[in-house]
């Protein structure tokens, strides 16, 4: 049996992780509020940002980008 949530992003509720997808803080929220579709959206979008930025993931200036974007991304409807 999964572990149900009300996903912010989706607005509704929804599948969540088993465990916390992102280290941190960040990674518990994700994993209290993120469910696991707008999840595999945010790699997608995550993959496209990489790839059109030509962004490099062993530079931390690229990979605090990465995490800015995912925050906006996941978390925009929230004030």
């Amino acid at each position: 049996m999964y572990r149900k949530i009300f996903c912010v992003f989706l607005e509704q509720e929804s599948e969540g992780h088993e465990f916390p997808p992102y280290p941190g803080e960040l990674g518990k929220k994700i994993y209290n509020k993120i469910s696991k579709k707008a999840w595999k959206r945010w790699i997608i979008q995550q993959t496209k940002i990489i790839n059109e930025e030509k962004l490099n993931m062993q530079k931390e200036i690229d990979r605090k980008k990465i995490e800015k974007q995912m925050q906006l991304f996941l978390f925009k409807n929230i004030i």
